[in-house]
């Protein structure tokens, strides 16, 4: 008999799990494709925050995500012992044109009053980094929230730690207690069948992972494109956002197009080998934003879902306000990411 069972050994099944076992709480993890077998078993890792400005509860919710993010994966490192590639190395960004400049300028302001003088926004010179984009006007912005991991590394690390608390990750099992959906494409098309009606989908992203090392310098953000170095010697770009996709798991000519973006964009990635090429589907909620909290008319059931590409930057702080829900009965899940605003109006 477990307090919780939770059905995906993705990042938000795996995170609720190390959560609720540190608070003393007894878990059984299941999925049949084992720890970070779908989209959580990725290679970019961009934990970067949304612009400081139009504050909203969404960014508010994130801002503090990305502050637990280092205690966090510290504490999963030493109780698994497995490195999970995180690291707070800051963000680049290119100006393109005085308009992106002022803007960046008006940004760096925001940041000083939203981001409570933790994190800086700031304008900074491009010749004074050693790794950076292209920049039409010599100006990059530099900001010093964002981090990186390896995703596949940190789901490993998260199990490992998991089983290391005496939680239960098995392919199968009996449910018992309290019952999370965590599971990704496959769970919002569940809900999407048990409503009727559309909650969220699957968009396909692909990535590739260069051999170019550059393990402190901060990840880059240019042309649409992430380009993040990690703590192995190896550099991850992406991804792709497809809504009409043949086959989610190949890789195709759009990849070829971002790798060849990516080296225009930096050229220190020029001559750098492809050492991997990955694709798989992201789940995306309806609402855009994490899902979370009970699941409706189901009692005793509770959905985590819709990380989509912020899911790894979320992780942290939607496992503790899931374990404040299933364990405490403490409800503090914004509205806007509450299951219901996921569903169609005509449904709530």
């Amino acid at each position: 008999m477990c307090d919780v069972t939770i059905h995906g050994a993705g990042i938000f099944g795996l995170s609720i799990a190390f959560t609720c076992l540190r608070r003393g709480a007894t878990v059984r993890v299941i999925d049949p494709a084992g720890p970070g077998a779908g989209a959580s078993g990725g290679i970019v890792g961009a934990l970067a925050p949304h612009v400081p400005e139009n504050w909203n509860a969404k960014k508010a919710f994130q801002f503090e995500s990305l502050l637990m993010a280092e205690q966090f994966w510290k504490n999963v490192e030493a109780v698994s012992g497995h490195a999970s590639g995180y690291a707070r190395t800051g963000r680049l960004q290119p100006i393109e044109d005085e308009q992106a400049q002022r803007l960046a300028e008006q940004r760096a302001t925001s940041a000083r009053t939203l981001w409570r003088g933790v994190a800086t926004w700031r304008v900074v010179r491009a010749e004074d980094t050693a790794f950076a984009p292209r920049s039409a006007t010599g100006l990059l912005v530099h900001d010093t929230l964002s981090a990186r991991l390896h995703p596949a590394r940190a789901c490993f690390a998260l199990a490992a730690a998991v089983t290391a608390l005496g939680g239960q990750i098995a392919g199968e099992g009996a449910e018992t207690g309290a019952i999370v959906h965590a599971t990704g494409v496959a769970g919002l098309e569940d809900m999407s069948r048990a409503f009727a009606q559309p909650v969220g989908c699957g968009i396909k992203g692909q990535a590739a992972l260069l051999d170019f090392a550059a393990p402190a310098a901060p990840q880059l953000f240019a042309d649409a494109l992430h380009i993040v170095p990690h703590a192995n010697g190896t550099t991850a770009i992406g991804s792709t956002s497809e809504s009409d996709y043949q086959n989610a798991g190949e890789t195709d000519m759009q990849l070829d197009d971002l790798i060849a973006k990516a080296r225009c964009a930096v050229s220190d990635l020029a001559g750098a080998p492809v050492l991997a090429r990955w694709a798989g589907l992201r789940p995306r909620a309806r609402s855009r934003a994490p899902m979370l909290g009970p699941w409706p008319d189901r009692p005793g059931h509770f959905v985590a879902n819709g990380g989509f590409k912020i899911g790894f930057g979320m992780a942290p702080k939607c496992a503790d306000v899931m374990a404040d829900l299933i364990l405490d009965g403490q409800d503090n899940i914004p509205s806007g990411f509450r299951v219901e605003a996921s569903l169609p109006a005509v449904v709530r």
